[in-house]
């Protein structure tokens, strides 16, 4: 069946999450509709990181609800909301970089699907894991470094592989959180082609610096300063919002995007 733009697989109401004195999210709701690639754009502190914690299972939210496809995931741990579908890119902060790409990936199918094996080397041999991980890093325009050492990679190329590694589950949903890092251009337009294709099969939630990126991928882009949402459109509608204006973009950086 194909996706319907207007079919909405993220909800979220009325968000609330304190780190003492601090409001980081602030009666915050959100739709992200299924097919889509939701930006989530603000200034330094606006709470777009401390979101993706509470979407993925990491912070548990003080007050409001998490619904994924229908289902309440509010209080879900993490590896419960992975295998719904939903995977954050970029949460695997230390790769192995001793093994090879490919076993990169492979161990990230073995832990999506539960595998318990007693030695990595006959996990080695295992097609239920080689043959997913391939595809994931087919997926990820990394199938040409399979056999290199995860310590050959470039910066870019380590981004390449985290994704990968999130892809090899076979997510419904992907939460990005700054992918375009530390980036350089070049490294940077490859990682927008991958996401232009990745989000034809996936709905993609993209939180992100990079406003040139933003606005050439986005279907819809939320704004948020000090926790709280203060617009949600299309990339043409942020542009003309003169609250962003004032708040974030600025005349320039419009003018640009």
């Amino acid at each position: 069946m194909s996706k319907r733009k207007t079919d909405p697989i993220l909800q979220v109401e009325n968000l609330q999450k304190r780190f003492g004195g601090i409001i980081a999210t602030d009666d915050l709701s959100l739709n992200v509709a299924a097919g889509e690639l939701h930006a989530i754009i603000g200034p330094n502190g606006a709470g777009k990181t401390t979101l993706i914690a509470q979407l993925s299972g990491q912070f548990k939210p003080d007050s409001g609800r998490i619904y994924f496809a229908g289902d309440d995931i509010t209080a879900l741990a993490p590896y419960k909301r992975s295998s719904l579908g939903l995977a954050r890119s970029f949460q695997i902060t230390s790769l192995f970089l001793d093994l090879s790409v490919l076993d990169n990936v492979a161990l990230a199918v073995q832990a999506h699907a539960g595998h318990s094996f007693h030695f990595w080397k006959n996990a080695r041999k295992e097609d239920a894991l080689r043959i997913p991980a391939r595809a994931a890093l087919e997926r990820a325009g990394l199938i040409g470094r399979a056999d290199w050492p995860a310590a050959a990679l470039s910066h870019g190329e380590h981004r390449q592989l985290e994704l990968a590694m999130a892809l090899a589950g076979e997510p419904r949903m992907l939460l990005l959180d700054e992918p375009m890092a530390g980036l350089g251009p070049e490294e940077s337009a490859r990682m927008v082609a991958m996401l232009r294709a990745l989000k034809a099969e996936l709905t993609i939630l993209l939180v992100e610096h990079d406003m040139e990126a933003v606005f050439a991928l986005a279907d819809r882009i939320t704004v948020l300063v000090y926790g709280r949402v203060i617009a949600s459109g299309t990339p043409n509608e942020i542009r003309a919002n003169a609250q962003v204006r004032e708040a974030y973009l600025g005349e320039a950086e419009v003018a640009h995007v």
